[in-house]
Order: C-alpha cells, then sequence, then structure tokens
C-alpha cells in the first residue's frame, strides 16, 4: 500500500511560544475596560444634538399645526379647537390693543400738551372697547359651546381662553390660526 503522507506533510511544525504578546498590567486592564456610560465622543454629541434639533422642530410644527399631541394642556380638546376656530374667524377690536399702545408711544413724543392728553383719552376709550368687545365675546363663545356640545358638557375657562386668544394679534398666536377670517365653525 502507498504511503499516504506526502513530502509536504512531512514538514515538522513549529510549535507557537506564549500567546505571541506580552501579558498586560491589571492597571492595563482596568484603563482599557474604563468607558463613560454616555458617548462621550464628538460624533455621538452632535448625533444627540441633530436628533433633539428635529424632535424639537417637530413639535413646534405640530404645535403652530395645532395637533392634539403637541399642544400644551390649556389648548388640548375640541371644545378649545372649536373655540379657538371662532375666534379667528372674526375681527376684534380687541387685536388691535397693542397697535394702539404703540402709537400713543409715538404721540406722547410730540412736546405738545394736548396731543399727548388727548392720545392718553384716546387710548383708555379704545381699552375700554377692547374690554367690552372681550366680555361680548366671552359670553357669545359660551352660548354658542352650550349649544354645539351641551350645557352639562361645557369645559370651564372657555370665556377667558376666547377673550386672551382675541387679545393677541392673528400672526402671535398659537397655534397659529387654521380657518380664514369670516370661516366660523359649525
Amino acid at each position: 500500500m502507498p504511503n499516504p503522507i506526502t513530502p509536504a506533510d512531512d514538514a515538522p511544525e513549529t510549535p507557537a511560544v506564549g500567546k505571541g504578546r506580552a501579558t498586560p498590567t491589571r492597571a492595563e486592564r482596568e484603563a482599557a475596560n474604563r468607558r463613560p456610560l454616555v458617548a462621550n465622543t464628538k460624533e455621538a454629541r452632535a448625533a444627540a444634538k441633530a436628533d433633539l434639533q428635529a424632535r424639537r422642530n417637530r413639535a413646534r410644527i405640530g404645535m403652530e399645526n395645532g395637533e392634539d399631541k403637541y399642544l400644551p394642556a390649556r389648548d388640548r380638546g375640541p371644545q378649545r379647537r372649536w373655540v379657538r376656530d371662532y375666534v379667528d374667524a372674526g375681527w376684534h377690536i380687541s387685536e388691535w390693543l397693542m397697535a394702539a399702545m404703540l402709537l400713543v408711544i409715538v404721540l406722547s413724543l410730540i412736546d405738545i400738551r394736548e396731543v399727548q392728553l388727548w392720545a392718553m383719552v384716546g387710548l383708555w376709550g379704545f381699552m375700554l372697547l377692547a374690554v367690552a368687545d372681550m366680555v361680548l365675546l366671552s359670553i357669545r363663545v359660551k352660548k354658542k359651546v352650550a349649544a354645539k356640545f351641551g350645557l352639562e358638557r361645557r369645559e370651564r375657562g372657555l370665556g377667558w381662553y376666547a377673550a386672551m386668544r382675541s387679545l393677541q394679534m392673528r400672526f402671535m398666536r398659537l397655534p397659529k390660526p387654521q380657518v380664514k377670517r369670516g370661516q366660523y365653525p359649525a
């Protein structure tokens, strides 16, 4: 029978000596095992910052669009949405109050006593009209919400909510108006 061992298999194997590297000391092993609980690399911080910014942008857009998930508790619910739409659909004297105050500040810079006096009297008159408009709006909103949702189911504070929303200039309101002027909700 022929010899199954080939000449290449005849070469004696050289045994490996050790593991090929020095054994690390205990201090070296502990230093290698030490790592921060939170990744502190520049890339990890940048990724976390980008993720946070994306979530904030999504929440801001959701709040502007009136999505209930992103709204604060004072703005949530179908009744509050209805009140927002009702207020945003109308014209209100009170939303021009800030502009009137700015005009009075400019007029008070004129060094004529009569102009300053009549500017202040006009501002107080405008403020009384704005408060009257807000009170009437509050009463109207309460009646309409009671008719739509039922008197026993009407939430508290809807009149105040409507009055405070009407006090803000339309472009500054949050959540942003979802209806055009004149598009009153059903």
